[in-house]
């Protein structure tokens, strides 16, 4: 089995697509960390205060290859829809489960 880490980082006002697009792939299991601050070219800062509002949301997805290249497409079409509000992907390898 070849696992991989996707690791996605969203504006929190985004969070009903983003977990759509999770179940639009069957993906059932995941680590959500939510309000967590940051900054990107694209989003801009999000501090969570009065000067920089907004904040973000982190989802963690350790699945098989396959599922993460069902996931990736529609994480690009929300971008092209949504840009400005921020929605990064990443993929890692996954070296070890225990």
């Amino acid at each position: 089995m070849n696992l991989k880490m996707a690791m996605i980082v969203y504006n929190e006002a985004l969070d009903m697509e983003i977990m759509e697009a999770l179940s639009a792939c069957g993906l059932n299991n995941y680590t959500k960390i939510m309000g967590v601050f940051g900054r990107g070219d694209c989003s801009g800062t999000h501090l969570g205060n009065d000067i920089w509002p907004g904040r973000n949301n982190i989802l963690y997805i350790a699945c098989e290859e396959k599922q993460i290249s069902q996931l990736l497409p529609l994480i690009k079409e929300l971008r092209k829809k949504i840009g400005h509000e921020g929605i990064k992907a990443f993929v890692l390898p996954v070296e070890e489960v225990t």
